[in-house]
């Protein structure tokens, strides 16, 4: 049933499927359910889309319940009750795709609609959702976890109650990942302390700077067998993979689906990490033999990536999703992952950070370099990808049909010789036409190729694509956290705030730049193993090719020797 809402503040589209609105506006809400913090209705305008639900609120009558407030943020006064005090283990993203199946069969999951359906947007890089749509996806629910007061709780730099959060500026765009994420909250102190913590993250100085603490039990996984099954006596199907983890050795089966729930449940949880993304995933030729083994390939990437990963690999979801094999533990384990309170802003408060001074301007100098190093390798990355891509055709259609038309007209030639007897020399025209047959042998290796070597390169690039899209708004954080330290001191200085909450902006501050710095890190190392990998494995698969077809062509050659 439509409602009717006003608009609290203004808000300007960036894409077709939204509309702008101006603050006060009168709008018409479709429904008062949110997608992904999104609300679908028309302006004053007549124009029909998507807004922020946070931007708006919705009317009632008197002789109703009382408005919808969806204004209400992390960063508000603590016991300011809001939309945003729900309870933490409802995730607004998931709702659809769990609350209500919650006592459903946790394998009855239907590839065809996903955990997060993302509204459509313009692509952003590499062709991935736009950061603003990314963000709400992935930090939708960030904000829900431990920011409403609870009695076992206590602000971060121990204010007193009377003092109602930080003096320091909010940013006015309540819609900012950096403000969504909760980290500004987290950065201004007003993310309560746990009464206890059992997860420990910690970061250690290392030769080339902060690093995530080793995984002390490393492990890998497989994935393998990807086998089509069927439920309901054959209505429903679905693609089941094999999965064996090296620490337990003992396999589980997930599908697609399950891999979904995983990954929402990653970006919900780690802020500050770039989670790799998972395959692409497609409404149509789901059980194509090609589809499922690049499927295949990508996962194996992907759980390499996952288990290399000093933090993401120790994630208790992520072991409950390699370890389960009973149906009832499944669903314990699922709604405990779901139920998680360390999650966003949240869980910098389970990181460990070395005693080791940093000066924040050489940090900030560091972030800054990297970010003009992933912006060049992300150009670089789409710029291989596409000429890769164009190389697959060329080998799969252009390639193939040369040679062909090479080896037809050899072909042709000897059938011409055949036609004066007298003159035939019956070994020649057979050398010529087997040279023929050779090149269009060669043709069909050309168009094989790419399956062990070009599709290896694609799938690394296509992974890296992902990784390096997580990072401009992760560092959009860490430049959010940066700027609130630099007007902290600008306040204390001029005896506007105390030195001593000046300082816990500061510590806090430190709490995300070592992550970032750890995380950027990481990426370089599993980037050089993966581009060393994959440059290696293209050039044994090069050589081993071009060997096969002079092979094939000395043979050919041999038979022109005894004419």
């Amino acid at each position: 049933m439509a409602l009717k809402a006003r608009a609290l503040y203004n808000f300007q589209s960036e894409n077709k499927e939204e509309i702008s609105i101006q603050e006060n506006e009168e709008l018409v809400i479709f429904s008062e359910n949110s997608l992904d913090g999104w609300l679908q209705g028309q302006n004053s305008r007549g124009e029909t889309g998507l807004f922020p639900a946070s931007y708006v609120e919705i009317l009632r009558s008197r002789s109703g319940s009382s408005y919808t407030d969806y204004s209400g943020s992390p960063a508000s006064s603590p016991g300011h009750d809001s939309f945003y005090t729900a309870t933490p283990s409802t995730d607004i993203s998931c709702q659809g795709s769990f609350e209500d199946d919650d006592d459903d069969d946790w394998d009855d999951w239907d590839d065809a609609c996903t955990v997060v359906e993302e509204p459509q947007s313009a692509p952003g890089t590499n062709g991935h959702p736009s950061p603003s749509l990314q963000y709400l996806a992935a930090y939708s629910h960030h904000q829900h976890a431990g920011y409403h007061p609870k009695p076992a709780l206590e602000r971060q730099d121990s204010m007193s109650s009377s003092k109602k959060g930080s003096v320091v500026g909010r940013n006015l765009n309540r819609f900012s990942c950096f403000v969504r994420s909760g980290v500004e909250a987290f950065i201004l102190g007003d993310v309560p302390l746990m009464s206890k913590i059992a997860e420990v993250y910690c970061i250690e100085m290392g030769s080339k700077g902060p690093q995530w603490r080793p995984n002390p039990h490393p492990f890998i996984c497989s994935v393998e067998d990807p086998t089509k099954q069927t439920k309901f006596k054959g209505i429903k199907s679905y693609i089941s993979y094999k999965l064996t983890p090296s620490n337990i050795n003992s396999p589980v089966y997930r599908r697609y689906k399950h891999f979904d729930w995983l990954y929402n449940r990653l970006l919900h949880k780690f802020t500050v990490i770039s989670v790799p993304h998972l395959p692409e995933k497609q409404a149509t030729g789901r059980f194509e033999e090609d589809f499922i083994e690049k499927r295949k390939r990508r996962l194996i990437l992907w759980m390499d990536h996952m288990t290399s990963h000093p933090v993401l690999s120790q994630y208790e979801g992520f072991q409950h999703f390699l370890s389960c094999r009973d149906e009832k533990q499944w669903k314990l384990g699922k709604r405990r992952a779901e139920k998680d309170e360390m999650v966003g802003a949240s869980f910098l408060l389970t990181i460990q950070i070395p005693t080791e001074h940093q000066d924040l301007q050489d940090v900030e100098d560091r972030v800054d370099a990297f970010k003009a190093f992933s912006k060049k390798m992300d150009d670089s990355v789409l710029q291989l990808t596409n000429v890769a891509s164009e190389l697959v055709r060329k080998h799969v259609g252009g390639f193939r049909k040369e040679f062909q038309k090479l080896g037809n007209a050899f072909q042709a030639i000897s059938h011409s010789f055949y036609m004066d007897p007298p003159y035939s020399l019956d070994a020649l025209n057979n050398a010529i036409s087997h040279t023929g047959k050779t090149y269009e042998t060669v043709g069909e290796m050309f168009a094989e190729q790419p399956k062990n070597d070009l599709f290896l390169m694609l799938d690394t690039l296509s992974l890296y694509q992902g990784l390096l899209s997580n990072f401009p708004d992760i560092i959009h954080l860490q430049k959010g956290a940066f700027a609130k330290v630099k007007e902290s001191q600008r306040m204390s200085d001029e005896g506007r705030m105390d030195q001593e909450e000046a300082d816990g902006i500061r510590k806090r501050c430190r709490v995300v730049g070592f992550a970032l710095q750890a995380e950027m890190t990481h990426f370089h190392e599993r980037r050089v193993a993966d581009f060393k990998r994959m440059m290696q494995s293209y050039l044994k698969q090069q050589i081993i090719f071009y060997q096969r077809v002079s092979q094939q062509l000395e043979k050919t050659l041999r038979m022109y020797d005894n004419l």
